[in-house]
């Protein structure tokens, strides 16, 4: 059955299909309400004058089935850059076939054949079943660090602070 998958980039006439898996990861997530943003700027954010991201497909019979998303980060410690995996996503009527490996084991060649030191991404702490495949594909889930995320007004406001304000707020 796998000898039919295809794990491949995406290309701009994907945007659409990309964007459609990613409304199905954000309902799979109990997060549909979250999805603000429109095939626009994911198409312009993936192939436009500068590229943020990356993706790739999971194409088994001819059928678009689950995607991962990435871009690079940075390792200070390490001084190589790593891969940050904001996304990896197979639709549900098609896990427990290997497409998920194949996009992450995908994703550990590209980091590995560009020299990084890392990959890594964040999981649902509910979400057992992404966890205990996490874990046998090698991955160390770390207890002891916690995501910290500004957006919307938080965002906005923190940028407007001057400095005098930042060493007040402390």
């Amino acid at each position: 059955m796998l000898s039919d998958l295809i794990v491949r980039s995406a290309t701009p006439a994907d945007v659409p299909t990309l964007f459609h898996l990613i409304k199905a990861l954000a309902e799979y997530e109990k997060l549909s309400h979250a999805v603000v943003g429109n095939i626009e700027s994911l198409e312009s954010h993936l192939f436009g004058e500068r590229p943020y991201v990356e993706a790739i497909l999971a194409e088994l019979s001819g059928e678009t089935v689950g995607f991962a998303l990435f871009f690079h980060n940075y390792s200070t410690f390490l001084t190589k850059p790593g891969i940050y995996l904001e996304d990896l996503f197979v639709l549900p009527e098609y896990r427990g076939r290997g497409i998920g490996k194949a996009l992450l084991t995908h994703v550990a060649k590209l980091a590995v054949s560009r020299d990084c030191g890392r990959m890594e991404w964040s999981v649902l702490d509910w979400n057992e079943p992404a966890i205990a495949f996490y874990q046998r594909m090698g991955a160390a889930v770390l207890p002891d660090w916690r995501i910290c995320r500004v957006t919307g007004d938080s965002l906005t406001n923190l940028a407007a602070k001057e400095a005098s304000q930042l060493v007040s707020d402390s």
